[in-house]
């Protein structure tokens, strides 16, 4: 942006009226330097507040004129849904002077109504209109709830603490409080604890931390059971009414009644001996546990969960909090309506499985004669190989499939945390969401694609290498003692610090990616420089490289050599166990596990018949034994890493000590190959396998049975000398160029000064690169920056200070 106002439009960034205006330049810097939390609302608010007090005698942000530092900043609100739905729009029914920020909204208007933003806003809007019809699996929060004005919105997150929370939860609690923000009113977190058989206070305990670290504030934390002593009364009410009666029919008999709407027996029995026996089941009395309450709804609607439904049954196990005071507990269909009417909530966000259960719970809430709640469906979050039936999770925990609720492979937030996903990916995901009521299933790449970019910026770099695939390499040229020099640890963000990094004369490189090298080609080592293969020494009988031998060539240029290489200090023949004497006892690498998963199901959609156990993944965890450098050491659990051409990592088990090996888990980048499942994977490759075994010719695969196979060093020689000449091959011809005598190796080169980042790219070099911007002298003049300038550069805290 900086760069085109300098070419075209010079006075929006560094000139005023044509002049060079230094000063002006400096100060949009510094307004394009600050951040608006678009996703966050109470930061988002905190900032937008700091901004409108800037703006209350100012008409632009950096002079009396329109200017960089003003496109900026609109952008930037213009992209947040939390501004747009929440202030823009709530300003744009009304005047500015009505919104919360006023001088902010009469800037935004005015911006917006330049004939260029307006210009650019239609090309926008009519790019986005085409591109939505491709993007099904996206929702908005641009939706109006019924009846809903600002500072009289309430609504309620109610987890079953029966289990940790997964996705489908954290949408849940997302949506209400987005909502419950969006119009400024309050959210409550209330605990459905009504089923003592399987909740617990580590459930709850660990819901409200999940919370906590999905950045959910609730304004109130209350229980169901809070509300008991009402529900009972409520209850006896229904049945003074005659909208309610106590039946003993045994369960099945009653799922068949329901299901072909044939009426219990019990269904017209008189209201005295209802509340004889609903006193039995109060006291849980042998002939109270044979009974349970239902409400005297329909025996034949069209929409079965009218017909006649359990609003309570007896259960003598205590309850996590209230303990044996009660013998009955409320269903979640009669206690949901009528705590949320008791409670204030006047907007009941519930997923669309709930759908035919709403008149049921408006009828609840009729003959009650309670505050009436207003009903708001959204879609449930649902991903392909995924299940999120608590139920089914709990059997996976329960027969050991898995090692507890924060298992990698598990949908809980625990689990997904600790594959790798971070917080503020997940929430951008649901949020990206919004409040659809369209049911998708949903592919796990875009999850994990809004991940990556979140962790690549600021992932450390290191290496690791399989333990059963390393290939001792000794370099003649190469350093005899080890040294020791600290590098970046990413090439693109110096804020991620440095890593001490070793090199010496002998090194592991990987035999896979020595494969296909041949003698005297020249590779790449990252973070080294070029080397020159003299010798690669093969097995005989499978033909993979054992050994190898080689020198620096430090000169060459790592743009055309074909292979790009990581690589670790041998630490077998540098030091027992690792351990550099020269060094002061440093460690060049360490043990490390590295750990990968497949989904736990084989089938992508389970239909409502289906049984999840027909369609278990036979291995759904992958261990590799490896190699790492010894910077691994300093990982914590929870720390992300990138290992070098092997993809991202979380650290999952941290080393106690240098001789305990650390444990990293893979985490998916959004792309196919991460993501697909290795079972359909290996299983689609051994039928192709199988199919093309089966197509050959009989005869073909005699004669090839009896045709003697050469030894592989016979069929390498015959490769070689039929090979290319040099001048045909760039491999053979780079190595000649440096290479005047093959037995004379090169001298030894000084490491500490060769070791530096290198690109590798694969295209030749073209000479030293040209710089794309100006030199700053050339932009500002000589005598930049004066003291004036070097004050607002570095002194000011935010560029809206007032």
């Amino acid at each position: 942006m900086r760069y085109l106002c300098r070419v075209y439009l010079a006075d929006l960034y560094e000139a005023h009226f044509g002049k060079p205006s230094p000063d002006k330049a400096t100060t949009i810097d510094n307004f394009m330097d600050e951040a608006i939390p678009a996703a966050d609302p109470v930061a988002l608010k905190d900032k937008l507040t700091n901004v409108d007090a800037f703006l209350a005698m100012r008409s632009y942000l950096v002079g009396y004129h329109l200017s960089l530092a003003d496109m900026y900043l609109w952008h930037q609100l213009r992209a947040s849904p939390l501004f747009v739905s929440r202030y823009a729009k709530a300003a744009a029914t009304g005047t500015a002077a009505t919104s919360p920020f006023p001088h902010l909204m009469r800037w935004y208007r005015a911006v917006e109504d330049q004939p260029g933003t307006a210009a650019a806003l239609a090309a926008w809007t009519a790019r986005v209109s085409v591109s939505n019809k491709a993007k099904k699996d996206q929702g908005s929060f641009d939706i109006a709830l019924p009846g809903a004005h600002m500072g009289g919105v309430v609504t309620r997150f109610p987890p079953e603490p029966s289990g940790y929370l997964h996705i489908g939860h954290a949408k849940a609690a997302l949506l209400n409080e987005h909502f419950a923000r969006q119009y400024g009113g309050k959210m409550i977190v209330r605990f459905d604890d009504t089923n003592p058989d399987k909740e617990k206070m580590e459930f709850e305990q660990s819901i409200l931390e999940d919370l906590q670290l999905l950045g959910i504030k609730p304004d109130v934390i209350t229980h169901t059971s809070d509300h008991f002593p009402k529900l009972l009364q409520l209850c006896d009410q229904l049945i003074r009414q005659g909208d309610a009666y106590v039946d003993d029919t045994d369960q099945e008999t009653m799922r068949h009644n329901r299901m072909h709407g044939i009426a219990s027996v019990r269904r017209d029995q008189s209201v005295d001996e209802n509340l004889r026996l609903w006193r039995e089941m109060q006291k849980g009395s042998e002939e109270g546990l044979r009974n349970c309450v239902r409400a005297k709804m329909s025996v034949d609607d069209k929409n079965k969960a009218l017909r006649d439904p359990v609003f309570f049954r007896t259960n003598l196990t205590p309850h996590h909090k209230v303990g044996s005071k009660y013998k009955v507990y409320p269903t979640y269909d009669f206690a949901c309506p009528v705590v949320d009417s008791l409670e204030g909530v006047t907007h009941a966000l519930r997923t669309n499985e709930y759908r035919d259960r709403n008149p049921q719970y408006e009828w609840v809430i009729k003959k009650l004669k309670l505050r009436k709640v207003h009903i708001w469906d959204f879609s449930r979050i649902n991903f392909v190989y995924t299940l999120l039936s608590k139920r089914k999770l709990q059997w996976f925990v329960d027969n050991g499939h898995v090692g507890g609720w924060d298992d990698p492979r598990f949908p809980t937030v625990r689990g997904i945390r600790r594959r790798g996903m971070t917080i503020d990916a997940l929430r951008q995901y649901i949020l990206m969401q919004g409040a659809s009521t369209n049911t998708l299933l949903l592919e796990w790449d875009k999850f994990w694609a809004i991940n990556k970019k979140l962790i690549d910026p600021i992932a450390p770099r290191l290496v690791a290498l399989d333990t059963h695939d390393v290939v001792p390499v000794a370099l003649a040229n190469g350093p005899a003692q080890v040294e020791f020099t600290d590098l970046p640890k990413h090439k693109k963000n110096p804020e991620v610090g440095t890593k001490r990094t070793a090199f010496a004369k002998h090194v592991l490189l990987s035999s896979t990616d020595l494969a296909d090298a041949a003698d005297g080609e020249e590779v790449t080592l990252m973070d080294w420089g070029n080397v020159v293969i003299d010798k690669l020494y093969r097995d005989a009988a499978s033909g993979k490289v054992v050994k190898a031998d080689a020198h620096l060539h430090l000169a060459g240029d790592v743009k055309s050599t074909r292979k790009k290489l990581t690589w670790l200090v041998d630490a077998a023949v540098h030091g027992p166990d690792g351990k550099l004497p020269a060094a002061g006892g440093a460690r060049v690498s360490v043990s490390a596990v590295l750990k990968d998963f497949d989904y736990l199901i084989t089938k992508k959609k389970l239909e409502e018949d289906d049984d999840f156990q027909s369609v278990l993944t036979p291995e759904t965890e992958f261990t590799t034994h490896a190699i790492a450098d010894a910077n691994v050491l300093a990982l914590r659990k929870g720390d992300i890493i990138q290992l070098e051409r092997r993809g991202y990592f979380i650290c999952d088990h941290a080393a106690q000590s240098p001789l305990d090996a650390v444990v990293l888990i893979a985490i998916p980048d959004g792309k196919a190959a991460s993501l697909a499942s290795k079972h359909a994977t290996s299983t689609a490759a051994a039928a192709a396998v199988a199919a093309a075994a089966a197509a050959a010719p009989a005869s073909g695969a005699s004669s090839k049975a009896a045709t003697p196979k050469k030894p592989a060093a016979e069929r390498a020689a015959t490769k070689k000398n039929n090979a290319p000449s040099s001048s045909s091959s760039p491999a053979k011809a780079a190595a000649a160029a440096v290479l005047p005598k093959a037995s004379a190796p090169a001298p030894a080169a000084p490491v500490a000064a060769a070791a530096r980042s290198r690109s590798r790219s694969k295209s030749p070099s073209k000479g030293p690169a040209k710089p794309i911007m100006y030199p700053i002298v050339n932009v500002y003049g000589k005598g930049f920056p004066d003291p004036d300038v070097s004050h607002i550069m570095y002194a000011m805290k935010s560029a809206y200070e007032v």
